[in-house]
């Protein structure tokens, strides 16, 4: 995704743009697939609900995030692709981070469903034709054609997956 395919380029995009790299949407969702595959589901079960500074998210919680993110952005992209146009107001993670019972899910569960969703987002973008994908969204202050919305699950993944290697592995010892 170039640079001048969003109108308004808000700093996360920015970020978004630089996770994922030149490479095409249905290629950087099934490659955030592989590597949710690649996860190390014994090395996060020894981690535990251990977290690398006080107050931060266990590793259950970041992929409760991921899970409800996702879903989030996927009912924003059917919004759009549908002609609804009606955004909910923003939500906010630490709420919704408080609220979750990750932390009393399996990192199996959290694991398996973090796939399903996954596969689900990626038939979901494969079933819109470039007309729907090309669709311009605003909401908040973001403007951006629906298919960056794609790209923005798949660089949250990237992004919270880079914290799991900086922070949470090495408490692996």
């Amino acid at each position: 995704m170039e640079n001048t395919d969003a109108k308004k380029n808000p700093a996360f995009l920015e970020y978004v743009l630089k996770l994922n790299g030149d490479i095409e949407l249905t290629e950087a969702l099934k490659l955030s697939l592989e590597r949710i595959n690649e996860i190390d589901i014994d090395q996060l079960k020894r981690i535990g609900l251990k977290t690398y500074e006080k107050d931060k998210w266990s590793i259950h919680k970041i992929l409760q995030h991921l899970i409800d993110w996702e879903r989030i952005w996927c009912y924003r992209a059917i919004l759009f692709a549908r002609g609804e146009g009606t955004i909910p107001d923003g939500l906010d993670q630490e709420i919704m981070g408080s609220n979750s019972n990750a932390d009393e899910l399996s990192i199996e569960h959290l694991i398996n469903e973090l796939r399903i969703v996954r596969q689900s987002t990626i038939l979901m973008f494969e079933s819109f034709n470039k007309k729907i994908l090309d669709t311009n969204c605003e909401f908040f202050e973001y403007e951006m054609p629906l298919f960056a919305i794609g790209f923005t699950i798949t660089a949250h993944q990237i992004h919270h997956f880079n914290v799991l290697k900086e922070k949470y592995f090495p408490l692996d010892k």
